[in-house]
């Protein structure tokens, strides 16, 4: 049976939906970082050597890496789901697969580590810098990288149900869970409709509930 390796506080929860969606039986192993350096316990080191999370382990196969094991499930346990077939929307699938990780994610990890530096306990004399500093990088570098990637996402979902084709598939795994983090980052995602109405279908979709019961 597939076991989910779960590290509190991870993008693991992309992994769970999409068993859901494929209907494959799966066991979630919990982890808990370290409270004082929020690393990785040995635990799951003996596991993966990173201690990454999401990992998956199948037999006697363990995958880490989001993109790989939704394309190592998909090839092995698919049957026909979950992946387009016709070449554009197989060529777009490939696209956002590897775009929401490899473009998009670090720039929402960068703000929300930004985020996570201004809250810190700190001197108080020193709070006043450290904030104009997290600010001048978030408008400097972050917001004007992070807002044409959201405008593309918004005229690509403008005519279509998904992002892949005419179904849900892993590049839809990997796009929304990003984007309810950039979400939950920026508050809203007022200005970019048609990504709330995609997020707001994605959120009721049998399957991703069943994954959020589980997480």
């Amino acid at each position: 049976m597939i076991r989910v390796h779960h590290l509190e506080h991870s993008r693991s929860f992309r992994v769970l939906w999409l068993l859901e969606e494929l209907g494959v039986e799966y066991t979630v192993v919990h982890y808990q970082r370290d409270p004082k350096t929020q690393a990785a316990p040995e635990a799951l080191k003996q596991v993966h050597p990173l201690g990454k999370s999401p990992v998956i382990t199948d037999g006697e196969i363990t995958i880490a890496e989001s993109g790989a094991i939704i394309e190592y499930l998909i090839d092995r346990y698919g049957d026909g789901k979950m992946r387009p077939t016709q070449p554009e929307a197989l060529l777009e699938y490939r696209y956002w697969l590897h775009f929401a990780e490899g473009s998009l994610m670090p720039l929402l990890v960068m703000k929300l580590v930004l985020n996570k530096v201004e809250q810190a306990p700190m001197p108080f004399f020193v709070r006043p810098i450290v904030r104009k500093v997290m600010s001048a990088i978030n408008s400097n570098f972050t917001q004007p990288r992070l807002e044409p990637q959201l405008a593309m996402i918004e005229a690509h979902l403008q005519d279509r149900g998904w992002f892949a084709g005419h179904d849900l598939s892993g590049a839809d795994i990997q796009m929304a869970t990003s984007l309810l983090l950039a979400k939950s980052l920026l508050g809203d995602l007022n200005n970019y409709p048609q990504t709330q109405n995609y997020l707001e279908r994605v959120e009721r979709l049998p399957a991703y509930q069943r994954a959020k019961q589980k997480y």
